[in-house]
């Protein structure tokens, strides 16, 4: 035991003083009050804390330096602390071996309890041992005597730092279905499914983060709360602290139209659908920006590939075209992947034997593999040519010029026609968004726009060149029935300096999806809202 000084510094350190926990991130220099015989300082590796020494009380076991499971590699000479939550306990006459899980990695780490190594505090804790109690184990890393794993821990004490009672606790060792875990969302992170999503969903956004700050481009947080709708189509959570439940005020008595600048904001306000007209902003002064953020659609599907609140990533590049915006995209998306694929191995191979066999083969083509590119004319052609042969294979058979391609439609041209990832571009402007550039060459019929295909998932991403020229936008929001007001200040981009400029739009739960092979995007949320839910 080490007593210290009066007076300490601790260059990041974390620091207990008591009852006071204070996280301390930077040099911290402090006077050690007297200690007395009774409570004494002890510092590890990784935490200093005052605790009692007093007999009969209880303290925080061990003060081996904590490691987390996924760092159990090799045996140790000292000992070392688990702390995690009991997934399987298997109890014989002298021993115990309880598999905990801390959340770092898919298999935890086996513990074995020799009752006879036990001090008498542990021994007693054995009782209170349950599947899903969260444990606080210390001892050394020792070769493992069986082919699970490399290492084990050679308990020596053991505390329970929180109970579960066995009876009432909903996650039994049995498998659960997935719909069933959505009911208990709070506690799937648990499920050895749901926490490989996590950590690889981490992964992913790490790396986005990383590929961007690698290209010089700026991260920019726009609103969340909206006047505007990014893409016209009305699906839009209305955001209003007008009492509901009372008579509303209106502007007169003939339309009953609510008058909402008694309302918080003094205006219609929405949660935002896109942050890409914010985006563009920067991307007019600073010249390449992201934001990466939540979005919002009011939009009645219970597919398994939508979600009222998902996340979106979306670069907006000035002087640049659609074909700037394609190899960026290609190569954000072969970045994250293989960064995945190196950092995320036990996991990925978790998805690829319980959830898609040809997951793994799958990522890293899409890592090796040029994405493809075709005209949305000519894809239309090889659908055409394709159902054809048989339409009742088909759900939505009717496929010609204007045409919103369907899921299936997409999933065909990646997984069978092209076998790849591959873009379409150049869609007809009656299906598209205001804000795209249009084609000169076809008098507008066509803009300037893409979507990245992908097997397995179908639409992954959406962009397009922007319209940078005031008439023709001004012109395509009157066709849209928008109202000029709302979009001054995103029309003053084209009074002053106006660029040619270009971005798209990642769904990020969709890439999570397919980086998993998860069937369900509801499964690539924590908490998925959709219609008919919002719980927790």
């Amino acid at each position: 035991m080490l007593l210290l000084p009066s007076r300490v510094v601790f260059p990041m350190g974390i620091i207990f003083l008591g009852t006071m926990h204070r996280l301390i991130r930077t040099a911290v220099s402090f006077s050690v009050p007297p200690v007395s015989s009774s409570r004494r300082l002890v510092t590890t590796t990784s935490t200093t804390r005052l605790f009692s020494t007093t007999p009969g009380t209880s303290t925080l076991a061990s003060f081996a330096p904590r490691i987390k499971t996924v760092d159990a590699k090799e045996p140790t000479d000292s000992d070392i602390t688990i702390k995690g939550w009991v997934r399987t306990i298997r109890k014989q006459k002298t021993l115990a071996f309880a598999q905990v899980n801390d959340g770092s990695n898919l298999g935890g780490i086996q513990c074995v309890l020799n009752f006879d190594q036990l001090d008498e505090a542990s021994q007693a804790a054995i009782d209170q041992v349950t599947t899903g109690c969260a444990v606080q184990i210390t001892g050394p890393l020792v070769p493992s005597q069986g082919g699970q794993q490399a290492v084990e821990v050679a308990a020596k004490t053991l505390r329970v730092v929180g109970l579960c009672p066995a009876d009432t606790y909903p996650l039994a060792k049995k498998r659960h279905s997935l719909e069933y875990l959505r009911s208990i969302a709070h506690l799937r992170p648990r499920t050895n499914t749901i926490a490989a999503v996590a950590r690889v969903r981490s992964q992913l956004a790490a790396a986005i983060h990383s590929f961007f700050q690698s290209q010089n481009f700026v991260y920019v947080q726009t609103p969340l709360i909206t006047a505007s709708d990014c893409e016209g189509a009305g699906e839009l959570f209305r955001v209003t602290t007008l009492d509901l439940e009372q008579e509303l005020p209106r502007l007169n008595n003939t339309d009953r139209t609510v008058d909402y600048s008694q309302d918080f904001f003094g205006k219609p306000a929405f949660l935002t659908v896109s942050g890409q007209l914010g985006g563009e902003t920067h991307a007019c002064a600073l010249g390449d920006i992201y934001t990466f953020g939540p979005t919002f659609r009011a939009e009645n599907s219970q597919t398994t590939r939508h979600l009222a609140e998902f996340h979106m990533v979306e670069p907006e590049m000035a002087f640049a075209d659609l074909q700037t915006a394609m190899e960026n995209a290609e190569q954000l998306l072969k970045y994250t992947v293989s960064h995945v694929l190196k950092n995320c191995q036990e996991d990925l191979t978790f998805f690829s034997s319980f959830y898609d066999k040809e997951l793994l083969d799958r990522l890293q083509k899409l890592v090796d593999q040029p994405f493809a590119r075709v005209s949305y004319r000519e894809a239309i052609a090889y659908l055409q040519e394709e159902i054809a042969k048989d339409p009742s294979k088909w759900q939505y058979p009717h496929v010609e010029f204007g045409t919103d391609l369907a899921t299936e439609h997409e999933r065909w041209l990646a997984e069978t026609k092209f076998e790849s990832c591959v873009f379409v571009y150049n869609y007809p402007a009656a299906i598209k968004a205001f804000y795209m550039r249009a084609n000169d060459e076809d008098n507008g019929e066509t803009v300037n726009a893409m979507d990245l295909l992908v097997p397995g998932v179908g639409e992954l991403v959406g962009g397009s060149q922007r319209e940078e020229r005031l008439d023709v936008l001004e012109q395509k929001l009157r066709d849209n029935n928008l109202n000029l007001d709302d979009y001054w200040w995103y029309l003053d981009l084209r009074r002053y300096g106006s660029v040619p400029h270009a971005g798209y739009g990642l769904g990020f739960e969709r890439l999570v999806q397919y980086v998993t092979g998860i069937e369900n995007i509801r499964e690539a949320i924590a908490f998925p809202r959709y219609p008919g839910n919002a719980e927790f």
